[in-house]
């Protein structure tokens, strides 16, 4: 999504707007929602850090609505996160550099439209050029001429991509200005979903009620408030929907979100908050779910600010990682659903696709001792406190701010060293961040945007990359990434990879905390609730009672 991101990819859980107490009075009752193959599954969201147009949306919330309104070239996998193919017929190349696509016939927008060649291509290049200001024009960046329509300064030269090429009604040419064997398996991320006439016919109306081509329509959407989507029965796909739609209810606590759950206003929470696991298999039962995701915790460090960026800094963050006991926190704040992070990436990669329990070595491990050493000789905290920012909105994250400062703090014999530093809003806090407004350490994280190695560390640390927030760079770092996306061979590019991550460690771009489950609860209303390995509900396959 980022990732990323798109992650999000994750730029975290739940973003709001609207008081918690006006969304609830509106979550109560199930009139109009209707039963079995065309009842409505209410579903807790966060409200959108940006409009939902798709190369302009990394972060979860927003990334879970394009789920289940368009389709890509490439799907993953609900269960494996394998990327199959889903509007593309063949993707073909004998050079890793040029690729020819073919599209599916027979698949059209929920208005009719029939998706075609240009429907990618004119999203595309709307999603790179820089005058658009989308938030994921980084993923264009591989294909040819983006330097001309997205240049590092100045005005653009071009409007279109040199690279793209529409050679027939269902058939386009990618050309990529670099080797990249692996760039298929990233077609599945909302970025490089296709786009109806009338996102540019009528730019203003489509942001107000969206248009794709996935299982579901909007019906109606009050940004702060609800998006009500419903199944498009005219949807060719193989993943047709089982329910009749979803209304997101967007929530300014999970704690809330939670209590209409378990009151029975809610069918779907999909962040249980940690103030809530201890009572979760209670209230719940087998309703609650833990599960892996490709999703990991981190501290980022404002890089552009001098302080935060010395020539012996590296031993002052790894000392500050090394002062983290995150066996403790992770146990006694998120009973199970956290696991202490080893390298930065996710279980669920597999160690064939470049997850390490070893990577990060003695930098992730608890040791007081040696943690208050490097960070003197790493010149100490700058200012002699740090104040971790988060977002204070949802009630999920002081906690665990907390514990890490006590936690620094008692290993650096300091009280004052580490303090959390809240953000009153999502919102506020992406946007101190995205204007590069930070002075200290901030709560960060990654959901993959598609479950390769590369994602988890090009778009967070190379130079100038989409979701490099901190503003790090190193050219060991780029050369390597550059090398592992040039190999053909995937192991050998893994390989590459782990050598670029170990830069990471080294130098401690971020400190990685934990890798976080998927968890949610659902009602005795619904049943078939899955996550999928990026955590996002699978709302397609869900059964309405």
């Amino acid at each position: 999504m980022r990732g990323a991101a798109h992650a999000s990819r994750i730029v975290a859980a739940a973003v709001v707007t609207l008081a918690a107490t006006t969304l609830t009075a509106c979550g109560g009752g199930a009139e109009d929602l209707g039963s079995g193959p065309d009842g409505v599954v209410r579903s807790s969201w966060g409200d959108p850090q940006n409009p939902l147009e798709p190369a302009n949306t990394n972060e979860v919330q927003g990334g879970k609505a394009l789920d289940l309104l368009f389709r890509g070239l490439k799907r993953y996998d609900p269960k494996t996160g394998r990327a199959d193919d889903m509007l593309a017929e063949k993707i073909e190349t004998t050079d890793s550099t040029t690729f020819f696509v073919t599209v599916k016939d027979g698949w059209t927008f929920s208005n009719g439209e029939k998706v075609t060649a240009r429907s990618f291509v004119d999203a595309w290049n709307y999603g790179a050029y820089l005058k658009n200001n989308q938030k994921n024009a980084y993923f264009f960046g591989y294909i040819e001429g983006y330097d001309q329509v997205h240049p590092a300064s100045g005005e653009p030269t071009a409007t279109t991509l040199s690279g793209l090429t529409v050679t027939g009604e269902r058939t386009f040419t990618v050309k990529l200005s670099q080797k990249f064997s692996t760039w298929p398996d990233t077609l599945g991320y909302n970025a490089f979903a296709p786009l109806p006439r009338s996102f540019y016919d009528d730019h203003a109306g489509w942001l107000a009620k969206p248009v794709g081509n996935g299982p579901y329509a909007v019906k109606s959407y009050v940004r702060g408030s609800q998006m009500s989507l419903r199944r498009w029965d005219g949807y060719p796909g193989p993943d047709k929907a089982v329910n009749g739609g979803v209304d997101l209810r967007v929530y300014t606590d999970n704690n809330t979100a939670y209590t209409d759950l378990v009151a029975g206003n809610l069918d779907l929470v999909d962040d249980v908050p940690a103030a809530q696991l201890r009572n979760v298999k209670k209230d719940l039962g087998d309703r609650y779910i833990n599960t892996p995701a490709g999703i990991i915790q981190t501290l980022a460090f404002p890089f552009y600010d001098a302080r935060w960026n010395t020539p012996q800094g590296n031993k002052m963050r790894t000392g500050l990682s090394m002062a983290i006991n995150r066996a403790e926190i992770t146990s006694r704040i998120f009973r199970g659903t956290r696991t202490p992070a080893k390298d930065w990436t996710s279980p669920v990669l597999g160690v064939e696709g470049g997850f390490s329990e070893t990577l990060c070595g003695d930098a992730c491990t608890y040791d007081p001792a040696r943690a208050k050493k490097l960070v003197a000789e790493g010149g100490g905290i700058p200012g002699g406190t740090m104040k971790i920012s988060y977002n204070s909105d949802t009630g999920s994250h002081k906690e665990w701010v907390d514990a890490v400062c006590n936690s620094i703090n008692n290993a650096l014999g300091n009280d004052r060293a580490c303090v959390g530093n809240p953000i009153g809003t999502f919102a506020d806090f992406r946007n101190q961040i995205t204007q590069s407004k930070m002075s200290g350490p901030f709560r960060a994280g990654w959901q993959m945007d598609y479950p390769l190695i590369q994602n988890f560390l090009q778009p967070l640390y190379y130079t100038g990359a989409s979701s490099n927030d901190g503003k790090w760079s190193n050219e060991d770092f780029d050369r390597l990434v550059d090398e592992a996306n040039a190999e053909s061979d995937t192991a050998r590019a893994v390989q590459t990879f782990q050598r670029a991550e170990e830069v990471v460690r080294d130098q401690m771009a971020a400190i990685p905390l934990w890798y976080q489950n998927g968890s949610a609860g659902y009602s005795p209303r619904v049943s078939n609730v899955a996550l999928n390995p990026f955590s996002v509900p699978v709302y397609n396959q869900i059964k309405v009672a």
